[in-house]
């Protein structure tokens, strides 16, 4: 039977995990949070409504 927290003791990332976890905290992502603030500064700047939104 596999005991778990042994497994666990022994486990390993692999280095391509790290590496990309670097590149994705390290560079300036765009998320759609960040769509959508560009999309009401836009529409702000352009005098449309947003569909009743802010």
């Amino acid at each position: 039977m596999i005991n778990f927290d042994e497994e666990i003791k022994k486990f390993q990332p692999s280095l391509e995990v790290g590496e990309a976890e670097d590149a994705i905290y390290n560079k300036g992502t765009t998320d759609l949070a960040d769509i959508f603030v560009e999309m009401m500064k836009e529409a702000e700047g352009t005098g449309e409504r947003t569909n009743g939104m802010l």
